[in-house]
């Protein structure tokens, strides 16, 4: 296997206890899978090879205590470097790198650093120092773990903010929606009481017209009966017997009857006869009787000129 990607390369032939020397091999890439079925191999030299970036896969290589990764060209670490928790010793010596992921802070083990000749950002610069001696080196592994743990923080406090600023968010928007909820209900609530008291109204109108019209028809029902009732007079009146009539012509009759006796006795020559004479009497004590009753004798009167 060639050596730019470092396959066909024997690893267990240059195991050499627990240490694996893979640098001035012309590498391109790391071969992890080989370098995973070597959990012994805690010691890994990759130095002074054609490394431009490690794969993610490399971060599952955890059974690594010293990495040596000097004088090649890598620009960035994976962004999962921290799960490398067991590394004690690390050498970036020499590559491209301008900063370290977030991760890095999780190298709680680590005691030995060196970040020379990279082009680091200034403030890392500053932190990680210079690793001339043994002491430094050791310097540098603390600060730049306090430096990248105070970054971790603040971006753990700004995704904290993030997540407080979007349960916020989410709560206001919750209120609102419960609000404006809260608002359709009343106004369809509205609405309903509303379209209720109109239905009201239309039944209570419809109910006043529908009594209206009854008590209308009943006055025309009535007017119509009246006039009826009233235009038969118009014909001629049809006159009934009654008792009262019949007898006030038996009267008539009976004085008439008088009246012949009466005039029979008083100018023919019956007058002088007994029956005559009692009747003349009799005729002028009727009339001082008729006299003294003016009701009775209006009556004869009214009967007279009828």
């Amino acid at each position: 296997m060639s050596r730019g990607s470092g396959k066909g390369l024997s690893l267990k032939d240059k195991l050499d206890g627990n240490e694996l020397d893979l640098s001035l091999c012309d590498l391109n890439e790391v071969p992890v899978r080989e370098l995973a079925a070597l959990p012994k191999a805690t010691i890994l030299d990759l130095s002074c090879n054609n490394l431009v970036s490690l794969p993610s896969d490399f971060c599952s290589l955890m059974h690594l205590v010293k990495l040596d990764l000097s004088k090649n060209r890598l620009q960035q670490l994976p962004l999962d470097f921290g799960r490398l928790v067991n590394l004690q010793h690390l050498d970036l010596l020499n590559n491209r790198l301008v900063t370290l992921p977030v991760s890095f802070a999780q190298l709680k083990n680590l005691k030995w650093l060196d970040l020379k000749d990279n082009p680091l950002n200034p403030v890392l610069a500053k932190v990680a120092g210079d690793c001339l001696d043994e002491k430094q080196c050791k310097q540098a592994a603390v600060k730049v773990l306090q430096h990248m743990k105070a970054i971790q923080s603040e971006e753990d406090r700004q995704r904290q903010r993030k997540l407080q600023a979007e349960r916020e968010m989410e709560k206001k928007r919750e209120a609102e929606q419960r609000a404006k909820e809260a608002l359709e209900r009343e106004l369809r609530k509205r609405e309903k009481a509303e379209e209720k008291e109109r239905r009201r109204r239309e039944y209570d109108a419809q109910k006043a017209a529908k009594q209206e019209m009854e008590k209308k028809t009943k006055k025309e029902t009535v007017h119509t009966r009246k006039p009826a009732s009233s235009s038969r007079p118009t014909q001629p009146p049809r006159h009934k017997p009654s008792w009262s009539r019949s007898v006030l012509r038996v009267l008539l009759f009976v004085l008439f009857c008088i009246l012949c006796t009466l005039a029979a006795c008083k100018l023919t020559e019956l007058q002088h006869q007994p029956l005559c004479i009692s009747v003349n009497t009799l005729y002028e004590d009727v009339v001082a009787a008729l006299q003294n009753h003016k009701t009775l004798q209006n009556m004869l009167q009214h009967n007279s000129h009828q």
